[in-house]
């Protein structure tokens, strides 16, 4: 059981990362990431894709952002192209198009949230529902698809704001692991970031919940490590949100 400061329902905002948080949509991603750069890096013969590039250069981050420092590590250059780009262009957001492409097709057999997630948003519902103070909750993802996700795994109505990369393309913010879409959901939510808490499974998420200076950053260890997620800024680390609910 970890060791809080304060209980968790008592700041006012809770900022939850979705992949490998709320939902396991984390392996589909990976999977996905696999299936594309895979063929794309036999076919320039490139050293081949391995499961730590997702963690070294994909997970937490921005789509175009992941594909170009993936890249980088391969010594490729390819243009980057416009976010309109088809997913038969080789360029830095067509590589991104394919990879969502298959990504949609996952998602579209089903997604199941975390027992332990949903159990934590029933806790929180509950709570409110009884008229105690509660605190406010959104969606911090780097993905585009946070929205069909959510609604593919029923949760969409569980969360008053996301901010995914839609919105962090919109208003020009930079990904994890700058601060930039936490502090942004925390201002949206009239919230401090001293008061608000970022729950994040990447390294990168738990880096830009530390660069923020907020009150509170929790890793969900989903396969990053305890160790990894520590050194990276984590206050504490669980293995499932369910540890939470008695903190």
């Amino acid at each position: 059981m970890p060791q809080l400061d304060k209980p968790l329902f008592s700041y006012g905002a809770l900022l939850f990362d979705l992949d490998g948080v709320i939902t396991p949509t984390a392996a589909l991603h990976r999977e996905a990431w696999s299936r594309m750069f895979s063929a794309f890096l036999a076919q320039r013969g490139a050293e081949p894709y391995t499961e730590q590039d997702y963690f070294d250069y994909l997970d937490g981050r921005r789509r175009d952002e992941g594909v170009a420092a993936l890249l980088e590590s391969r010594n490729i250059t390819v243009d980057e192209g416009t976010a309109e780009d088809a997913a038969d262009k080789d360029t830095i957001h067509g590589l991104g198009a394919r990879k969502n492409e298959d990504f949609l097709k996952l998602v579209s057999e089903g997604v199941e949230a975390y027992p332990g997630s949903v159990a934590l948003l029933d806790e929180w519902r509950a709570r409110k529902d009884a008229g105690e103070d509660v605190p406010r909750m959104a969606i911090v993802s780097s993905s585009k698809n946070a929205r069909p996700v959510l609604e593919a795994a029923g949760l969409v109505d569980s969360f008053e704001l996301i901010v995914d990369g839609i919105v962090a393309n919109d208003r020009e913010l930079p990904g994890k692991p700058a601060p930039d879409t936490y502090a942004y959901a925390a201002e949206q939510l009239g919230v401090g970031v001293e008061d608000a808490v970022v729950l994040e499974d990447a390294t990168s998420g738990v880096a830009s919940g530390r660069a923020g200076d907020f009150g509170l950053v929790i890793g969900v260890d989903r396969g990053a490590g305890e160790q990894a997620l520590l050194d990276a800024g984590a206050d504490v680390v669980v293995r499932d949100l369910g540890d939470l609910l008695q903190s």
